[in-house]
């Protein structure tokens, strides 16, 4: 078995995306916890009432050796890549952006949205596929249900679902619905940790109580995992899983590499406007510039123990 206490990890806010920017949420990385498996990262946002902060507006920017995967509850986001994708998130759909060796893309909250609220998550790429080709997936996973909630599994398998979006890695992504008052066991693979990020609700996990906005972690060594809403009102969850991570990454800006000199490489080809990234086509306005490195070499980072 493995370790049977739950941690709470508490976000912390952050501004994202330059001049214009909404705050969000920000629970993975921080200094108790670098990564759940692969995930290295989790914003959480909203519900952000677009008429009085006025949206997402985040200029095209580079990435490198990652995925990201946004995921919305309400509002729609127009994504533009350098790959070419022109495509909208919405409520219910995974946008998966592969960012190997370099891509670059813009997010944008549309007119129409008057709400905006979801999360935005990075997986970290392993050693051998770090440097993969750029890459753009959209899935809409079907509702399942089970007694006492609903999921929909955007990653991984989970309640005999599985979803067709390729990984580098063996994860696990699922947006979990608690009825009312209701508890939910769910089985998993033992060899996962897991995080729960509560969106709204009072939920508990193993008996522990989440607030909104924290993240729940387990250890590896459970094959199964209870959750339950306490209140008379619906609950929302977000559950990440995965291996353990068994590499050290380096973490600066929108850059996950192995070294301190891979990071700064990146930097200046970014600032170059080298082909690395390639250029986002429709975005009405100038891209993201990269800001300064520190002095210091950067440090690996990996989890505790």
């Amino acid at each position: 078995m493995g370790d049977t206490k739950v941690e709470i990890l508490t976000p912390r806010d952050v501004p994202l995306g330059g001049p214009r920017a909404m705050t969000v949420r920000r629970t993975l990385p921080q200094r108790a916890r670098t990564l759940i498996g692969a995930w290295c990262f989790a914003d959480h946002y909203g519900p952000d009432p677009v008429a009085a902060s006025g949206g997402m507006d985040v200029a095209p920017h580079p990435h490198i050796g990652l995925q990201t995967v946004s995921w919305l509850f309400s509002g729609e986001i127009e994504h533009r890549d350098s790959l070419g994708s022109h495509a909208a998130v919405r409520p219910g759909e995974i946008n998966l952006m592969t960012g190997g060796h370099g891509i670059a893309h813009s997010e944008v909250s549309t007119p129409d949205t008057t709400v905006l609220h979801g999360v935005q998550l990075w997986v970290a790429l392993p050693d051998a596929h770090r440097d993969t080709p750029r890459d753009f997936t959209h899935h809409a996973p079907r509702p399942v249900r089970v007694d006492g909630a609903e999921l929909r599994v955007f990653l991984g398998t989970l309640a005999g679902d599985t979803s067709p979006v390729p990984a580098f890695t063996p994860l696990l992504g699922a947006e979990v619905l608690l009825d009312p008052g209701a508890t939910v066991t769910l089985a998993v693979d033992p060899e996962f940790e897991h995080g729960l990020l509560v969106d709204e609700g009072d939920v508990t996990l193993e008996g522990t109580a989440l607030r909104p906005a924290e993240l729940g972690y387990t250890a590896p060594g459970r094959a199964a995992l209870t959750l339950a809403n306490t209140s008379p009102h619906r609950a929302r969850a977000v559950l990440l899983g995965g291996p353990p991570f068994g590499e050290e990454i380096v973490m600066w800006w929108n850059f996950i590499a192995r070294t301190d000199a891979e990071i700064r490489r990146a930097r200046e080809d970014w600032a170059a406007a080298s082909d690395r990234f390639g250029a986002v086509a429709g975005y009405p306005g100038d891209r993201l510039p990269a800001p300064e490195l520190p002095t210091t070499p950067l440090k690996p980072r990996r989890n505790p123990g």
